[in-house]
C-alpha cells in the first residue's frame, strides 16, 4: 500500500479564483516559478523512483515522432532547474540530497528522477489537433498513459463529461497560440481518496464513494510551454494533495460557495 504523501498547504485554490474557475482558465507563467520544490519533494521523488524502477512501462511512454522533442525537453528542463539543484559534471545534486546521474540516452527516466512535475509532450497531428506524443507520468489522476499515448486531445478526454466539443475547440486554440517564452498555467482540483499513482482505464467502474468520505483535496498546477526548436507543447503537472483541514479559512469558505467535483 502506497503511503499517503501530503503537502501542508495548497498554494492555489482554483475554486477561489474567478480567473481559474472557467475552463481553460489560464494565466501567464513566470518561467522563474515554473518548476517547484515543496515540502513533499523528498517523499514524492522516492515514490517516483520506485515507479520508474518497478512500473517503467506504466509511467513512461514515447512515440517515434516524439524523439526530437524529448531530446529538446531534456536540455530545456536541465536549463531551468530552480534553486536547490546543483549541476556538477555529469550529475545533478537534488534538494533532498540525492545525486542523479545525467543520461541523455534515457531522458525521460532522468527527468523523472529530478523534478516533481510530470512532463507530457503534445505535438500537432497534421489534422488540426495536438496528440500526446511522450510523457513521464508518475501521478495520473484516474487515467492510464497507455490508453492516451498517441491519441489527439478530443479522444483523450472522451470520458470527461465536462470536456465538450466547445471546450475542446477552446483548448486547441490555446495550444495553437502558446508561444516560446510566453508560457501559461492553470490549476484544477477535486475531492479524492486515491494515492498519487492512480491509473484507471476508461472502462473502469466509477467509484461510488460519497464526496464527504473523501478525505483529501487533490490539485494539479498545469503549465503549457512551447519548446522553441521542435515547437512541441510541454504540459507539466505539479500535483498537490492536502487534507481538508489544511485549507485556509478563506479557501474553505470559497469551497462551500463554489463546490468542486469528486473523483477517485
Amino acid at each position: 500500500m502506497e503511503p499517503t504523501i501530503l503537502q501542508q498547504s495548497l498554494p492555489v485554490a482554483p475554486w477561489a479564483d474567478p480567473r481559474l474557475r472557467r475552463m481553460p482558465g489560464t494565466l501567464p507563467l513566470d518561467m522563474a516559478d515554473w518548476l517547484r520544490v515543496d515540502e513533499a519533494y523528498g517523499a514524492q521523488m522516492a515514490l517516483r523512483a520506485r515507479l520508474i524502477a518497478e512500473r517503467r512501462d506504466a509511467v513512461i511512454g514515447v512515440t517515434p515522432q516524439a524523439l526530437p522533442a524529448v531530446a529538446e525537453l531534456y536540455d530545456f528542463v536541465l536549463d531551468h532547474l530552480p534553486d536547490g539543484f546543483r549541476r556538477e559534471g555529469g550529475a545533478v545534486h537534488c534538494p533532498d540530497g540525492r545525486r542523479v546521474d545525467l543520461d541523455a540516452a534515457r531522458p525521460l527516466e532522468t527527468l523523472g528522477h529530478l523534478v516533481q512535475e510530470d512532463l507530457c509532450l503534445m505535438e500537432e497531428d497534421g489534422a488540426g489537433e495536438h496528440l500526446l506524443s511522450a510523457a513521464v507520468l508518475c501521478f495520473p489522476a484516474g487515467w492510464t498513459l497507455a490508453e492516451k499515448l498517441g491519441r489527439p486531445m478530443m479522444r483523450i478526454h472522451l470520458p470527461v463529461e465536462k470536456y465538450t466539443e466547445d471546450v475542446g475547440r477552446r483548448v486547441q486554440r490555446l495550444l495553437d497560440a502558446v508561444r516560446p517564452g510566453a508560457g501559461l498555467w492553470r490549476a484544477n482540483a477535486h475531492h479524492s481518496r486515491a494515492p498519487l499513482f492512480n491509473p484507471l482505464r476508461e472502462d473502469a467502474p466509477k467509484d461510488v464513494t460519497a464526496q464527504a468520505e473523501m478525505p483529501f483535496i487533490r490539485s494539479e498546477r498545469q503549465c503549457l510551454i512551447r519548446l522553441p526548436r521542435t515547437r512541441a507543447v510541454l504540459f507539466s503537472i505539479h500535483t498537490y494533495v492536502v487534507a481538508r483541514a489544511a485549507l485556509t479559512p478563506e479557501q474553505a469558505a470559497a469551497l462551500v460557495e463554489f463546490p468542486i467535483h469528486r473523483a477517485a
